[in-house]
């Protein structure tokens, strides 16, 4: 998990027993209670129609709950206006939706025109946004979302959300509409992004590698909303809770949980167990994960990776498969 210290205005998002039952009977939620702590990014995934897409709606009460109560930062959000309520949450949904008759900075200068901001503060907010996403203010501003690529789209998307520094991001599959060499790019900006802004972030996906890599903690969903797990992607992937949650995640769980293990340099052989072999020979950075360590060993050849320091690029020390395996397993 992330330590870096939550946004100054991140809330803490409560689900306390809220439901969500229609006229007909149809129960979409059941009784869900579950915390999201500030600056935190929880992601929802479950079987289709379990309904995660209807717990985000009740967040910012585009779905009113039938039963419970949302709390944020400790207050019942039905005592809130729930257009106000709604300018305070940035909501980011698989189509983007932005208005296509507009500029990219008239879409971004969205909820702060609207909440009465200057034109100079809009300004400047959608500039710092542009630049925050990635994309040069002075060449995409004037643009329309028309000439901009899906991935593009997206994170103007996102920028939209940010605008008036909500105190809380909804992410509706938000990456799924892509192709999935794009989606891991915007999936690569997003964690920058987070690491710069630490909001606190509910994140709607039914793709398991997307949920592992991007959040702090993963709720897993049955059906009617039914929590069975609630936990880190690494406890998730290491400990399933029951049967669900193990065919949920599938057999290769082990795969995963080395995409969300990072190298642990202490437990590093020394250079010396393979002697003068090492240049040439296949290298990650400290930072990696141990799929990445793993797939840069199998790549190599050799039975083993040297893992380098990421700033002085001197090597630390030697990994091999048995380490690997031990260390993710662990």
């Amino acid at each position: 998990m992330d330590r870096t210290p939550p946004a100054p205005n991140a809330a803490t998002i409560t689900l306390d027993g809220v439901g969500k039952t229609y006229e007909d009977g149809t129960v979409a939620v059941g009784s869900l209670s579950l915390e999201v702590s500030a600056g935190e990014l929880v992601a929802l995934i479950g079987p289709s129609g379990c309904g995660k897409s209807t717990i985000l709606r009740m967040i910012n009460r585009l779905i009113e709950p039938t039963s419970g109560r949302v709390l944020l930062d400790g207050h019942d959000i039905t005592a809130a206006n729930a257009v106000d309520l709604r300018r305070k949450i940035g909501y980011v949904i698989q189509h983007v939706g932005l208005f296509p008759h507009q500029t990219i900075a008239a879409n971004v200068a969205t909820v702060p025109r609207l909440l009465g901001w200057s034109k100079q503060r809009i300004q400047d907010r959608v500039d710092e946004l542009l630049n925050l996403v990635g994309l040069e203010p002075d060449r995409y501003r004037k643009r329309y979302p028309n000439e901009l690529s899906g991935g593009q789209r997206q994170r103007i998307g996102v920028a939209r959300a940010l605008a008036a520094d909500p105190a809380a991001l909804l992410m509706d599959e938000p990456f799924s509409a892509v192709d999935p060499i794009v989606r891991v790019r915007l999936q690569d900006e997003f964690l920058r992004l987070q690491r710069t802004v630490r909001k606190t972030i509910v994140l709607v996906t039914h793709d398991l590698d997307e949920a592992v890599r991007l959040a702090d903690r993963v709720a897993v969903l049955s059906q009617h909303g039914r929590l069975e797990q609630y936990a880190t992607p690494v406890e998730l992937l290491r400990e399933p809770a029951n049967a669900f949650v193990r065919e949920f995640i599938g057999s290769d769980r082990g795969i995963k949980r080395l995409s969300v293990t990072p190298i642990d340099v202490k437990r590093l052989a020394s250079v010396d167990s393979v002697g003068d072999r090492v240049g040439g020979g296949p290298t990650v950075p400290a930072d990696s994960n141990l799929a990445d360590a793993l797939a840069a060993l199998l790549d190599g050849g050799r039975g083993w990776v040297a893992v380098t320091d990421p700033e002085h690029c001197g090597v630390l020390g030697i990994l091999t498969a048995t380490a690997i395996a031990e260390t993710g397993a662990a």
